[in-house]
């Protein structure tokens, strides 16, 4: 079965199932394996791989910092197009997948690696997110999915499998639902979660406080823009990741960003998924205000159409696919004059805006004005207010000669 398989990379994570997937690796296709894990914000997550991945079998172990990368190369082109799945979802995992692939293919080949391999199952979008990803960027390597060709379909198979490597399993009890964590989320889904019916535990949450516990005093946030990309908070400059850590640490404050939805995944089953977005979610708020004074009238709606495909191509993993850069490239062109600044106000798990201003922008006040002014005559609406009822009379006219 592996016997052309001399080295394969592992998109590791140093939970359970990853570091069992090592050791199967190694054992069934008799190779070497690479341990690779992404920083994209996992915090302390990410502090035992190295030791863990080495003591499970790991010939090498790479740990990327791609912190900055994801933000500026995979959140903020998604967040210019105001990319949302099913009117709810940031995607938060759907953009760290291909930002994974596209460095474990690198790392494979560094490492002259013919195959790579992921811990996602068979049921998720996962798998499809990763494996779309690889195929884009390299036709011809293996893809080794062990949740589809095994036979430890149980956590308990998981278990006893690791017992009998000598495989460290954290001894502490197994929270009743799974989390992925990055700059941009975390999202629960699974275990206890299962059941629409059943709230989340508040005990839960990691990124923001219950909205109940949030200061009684409402914060006012800044936030400038430059082609629709957030530089500045509050005045201060800032890179991407730090940009989008400080809306985190502001959104958690004030119970911003929470979400329980019930989504379509791509391979067809519907799948109850929660989610902490606190800086994406003010980061979206403000990136709307910002396009309301910039953006002309029709190049928005045409883009507002756009979304819901766009945003689907990002969830089902066409993230390297040329459908997706050609709406990445319309979305940009419609960001070139989406700078300025827009304040917010936080408070109580709700992210309102006071004010947007802007050089670029299109709005009026001698236009809008409810006062006298010289520059609308307001006569010269009826008569395009006539033209565009004109089909509404006529089929009135014809329904009632009974020609309609």
């Amino acid at each position: 079965m592996g016997a052309s398989i001399n080295k394969v990379v592992l998109a590791y994570s140093g939970g359970l199932d990853t570091s069992v997937i090592l050791k199967w690796l190694a054992e069934t296709y008799d190779c070497e394996v690479i341990a690779f894990a992404a920083d994209i914000g996992q915090g302390e997550e990410l502090d035992p791989i190295e030791d863990k991945a080495k003591k499970t079998g790991a010939s090498a172990v790479y740990i990327d910092d791609l912190k900055e990368e994801f933000v500026s190369d995979y959140v903020f082109p998604a967040f210019r197009a105001n990319a949302i799945y099913e009117g709810q979802y940031l995607l938060g995992t759907s953009l760290a997948r291909p930002l994974i692939a596209k460095r474990q293919i690198e790392i494979a080949h560094a490492e002259s690696a013919e195959a790579v391999s992921h811990g996602a199952t068979g049921k998720g979008n996962d798998q499809v997110r990763f494996e779309l990803s690889y195929y884009a960027i390299d036709p011809h390597i293996k893809v080794i999915a062990p949740w589809r060709e095994w036979d430890l379909n149980s956590r308990t198979a998981l278990m006893a499998f690791a017992e009998k490597h000598g495989i460290a399993v954290t001894s502490t009890k197994e929270k009743p639902y799974s989390t992925d964590r990055n700059l941009l989320h975390i999202s629960y889904e699974g275990g206890i979660l299962e059941d629409p019916w059943n709230p989340a535990p508040e005990d839960m949450f990691l990124l923001t406080v219950s909205p109940r516990q949030a200061p009684d005093e409402p914060e006012v946030v800044d936030i400038t823009f430059d082609q629709g990309d957030p530089v500045a908070v509050n005045d201060q400059p800032l890179s991407p990741a730090a940009l989008l850590a400080e809306l985190n640490r502001l959104g958690g404050r004030h119970g911003i960003g929470r979400v329980d939805i019930v989504e379509n995944r791509f391979v067809g089953m519907k799948s109850r998924g929660i989610y902490e977005t606190p800086g994406g979610n003010i980061l979206r708020t403000a990136h709307m205000a910002m396009e309301s004074i910039t953006m002309d009238r029709e190049v928005m709606h045409l883009r507002d159409s756009m979304i819901p495909r766009y945003s689907e191509m990002i969830y089902n993993g066409f993230w390297f696919a040329p459908e997706r850069e050609l709406l990445q490239s319309m979305m940009d062109q419609a960001q070139k004059n989406v700078s300025g600044a827009v304040r917010l106000e936080l408070y109580k798990g709700g992210c309102r805006v006071l004010g947007r201003k802007s050089e670029h922008s299109l709005y009026s006040e001698d236009f809008a004005t409810f006062e006298d002014d010289t520059v609308y005559r307001q006569e010269d609406a009826e008569g395009f207010i006539r033209l565009n009822a004109l089909r509404l009379r006529i089929r009135n006219l014809m329904e009632k000669s009974g020609r309609g």
